[in-house]
C-alpha cells in the first residue's frame, strides 16, 4: 500500500521561508516517473505548483518560479518543496503526488495516482 505523508507546513511571515517534506512508503521514488506538489486554497481549485520528472527535469507554475524549488532524496524516499520569498497568496493546503498515469509528467491533478493528505501553509503580512 502506497502512502504519502506531508510535513513542514505551518505559519510564516510574508518574505519568509518554509520547507515541506513528503515521505513515501510502499513505493520507491527512484522508480517513480513523476512527482509533484499541488496546492488548494479555500474555494479554489487544486493547482499545480511544481513537478519533477525523473531525477532532474523540473517545471514550475509561473506564480512560484524563482521562489520555490522541488527536489527529492531517493535514499530517504522523500520529496521536498523549498518555499522562499513567501507571499500571502501562497496560503493554501499543499499536497504531494506521485506516479503519473499518463506518459507525460504534468501539473494536472487527475494525472496523478497517489496523493498525500495535505499540509497547511499560512502566510501573513
Amino acid at each position: 500500500q502506497v502512502q504519502l505523508v506531508e510535513s513542514g507546513g505551518g505559519s510564516a511571515q510574508a518574505g519568509g521561508s518554509l520547507r515541506l517534506s513528503c515521505t513515501v512508503s510502499g513505493n520507491t521514488l527512484s522508480s517513480t516517473n513523476c512527482v509533484a506538489w499541488f496546492r488548494q486554497a479555500p474555494g479554489q481549485e487544486r493547482e499545480g505548483v511544481a513537478r519533477l520528472a525523473g531525477d532532474a527535469m523540473t517545471d514550475y507554475a509561473d506564480f512560484v518560479k524563482g521562489r520555490f524549488t522541488i527536489s527529492k532524496d531517493n535514499g530517504k524516499n522523500t520529496l521536498y518543496l523549498e518555499m522562499n520569498s513567501l507571499k500571502v497568496e501562497d496560503t493554501a493546503m499543499y499536497y504531494c503526488a506521485i506516479e503519473s498515469v499518463v506518459p507525460l509528467c504534468t501539473l494536472i491533478p487527475v494525472d496523478f495516482h497517489y496523493w498525500g493528505q495535505g499540509t497547511q501553509v499560512n502566510v501573513s503580512s
